[in-house]
């Protein structure tokens, strides 16, 4: 073969080559900017999708908060007997069934909300505890205004709870 055929086959070569490669990085990269607005999509549809659910179990929570509120266990529940034992351990267990009843809820909320919400609730369970060891208290009656009257001089652990719920449920707006 002659060099100017080599020299013409390579000057309508690379000129195509040069072209194509670019062509390929253009449809490439143009590529990847769809996959990713198509998942920034993607994620904006589920989280509008997931923002009622995270919000259902914000209230649910809340609503916990609120029925654990000792205040609130003392007037709904009545003691089943004058045992302060016994009622000690029934409100314990209607606390732990409305836990139980929440459970499902910590997927929704974050780690350090259940966190809160799961030491509220330890801390009113031991509250009523340390009520009930009191000698002062000597039966289910003086067991409910103990609690209630401890609770006129501090602050309730769901109140905290409550509050640390509502500035997380502000931050998602």
């Amino acid at each position: 073969m002659d060099t100017t055929k080599i020299i013409e086959i390579l000057a309508y070569t690379i000129p195509s080559l040069i072209t194509g490669g670019v062509a390929y990085f253009l449809f490439q990269s143009h590529f990847k900017d769809q996959q990713k607005t198509r998942l920034w999509l993607i994620q904006r549809e589920n989280q509008k999708m997931a923002l009622p659910l995270r919000l259902q179990a914000y209230e649910r929570m809340t609503l916990f908060m609120e029925r654990i509120h000792p205040s609130q266990l003392m007037v709904r529940i009545n003691p089943i007997s004058t045992n302060k034992n016994d009622y000690e351990n029934y409100i314990i267990a209607h606390i732990e069934q409305e836990f139980e009843h929440n459970i499902a809820q910590q997927i929704y909320i974050s780690d350090k909300c259940w966190t809160v919400i799961l030491t509220a609730k330890n801390a009113t369970v031991q509250m009523i505890r340390n009520a009930a060891k009191n000698e002062k208290v000597t039966n289910a009656d003086e067991l409910r205004t103990f609690v209630i009257s401890e609770l006129i001089e501090k602050t309730s652990p769901s109140t905290t709870a409550l509050s640390f719920i509502k500035n997380e449920v502000a931050e998602l707006w």
